[in-house]
Parts: C-alpha cells; sequence; structure tokens
C-alpha cells in the first residue's frame, strides 16, 4: 500500500487574507511615496469609505475599491489578534 501524504489545510479566508494583505501593502506604499501619512488615510478611507482619501497614483484608489470594507476590518482584526503575545 502506497504511503499518503496528509491532507493539507487550505481556507478561503486565509486567501482572501493575503489578497487583502497584498492591496493595502500597495495603496501603504504609494500614499507614502506621494507624502502622505498612509495610516491616517487608511483610517479616513474605512470610517468614511470615501476614495477621496486614497491617491490615484499607482492605481491606489481602484485597488482599494477591490476590497469589501468589512472584509478589510475582519481581516484587520483577525491579523491583529493573531500578533498579540
Amino acid at each position: 500500500m502506497a504511503m499518503t501524504e496528509p491532507t493539507a489545510i487550505f481556507s478561503i479566508r486565509d486567501e482572501k487574507d493575503m489578497e487583502i494583505r497584498q492591496i493595502v501593502l500597495q495603496v501603504y506604499s504609494a500614499l507614502e511615496e506621494k507624502g502622505y501619512n498612509p495610516v491616517n488615510q487608511l483610517v479616513g478611507y474605512i470610517l468614511s469609505e470615501d476614495p477621496t482619501y486614497i491617491t490615484t497614483y499607482k492605481n491606489a484608489r481602484a485597488l482599494i475599491r477591490r476590497v469589501d470594507r468589512d472584509d478589510f476590518l475582519q481581516a484587520l482584526v483577525r491579523n491583529y489578534v493573531k500578533q498579540q503575545p
């Protein structure tokens, strides 16, 4: 009988969180390059969902609008809790 490999556990949520992370990192970088405070701008966007908080530089505004605000907040909380000792 052949040895089988253990089943890999795959989570769609993990994949979604990674996609959100990549988008936020790109947007953060674009905001920083344009001289904005990325944290303040992203918080403003999250609270208001007003896309004008995000620059159009490097297509950042279009990128951030691909992320659902609720998914973004859930990913932030999940990752924040994971990072705590």
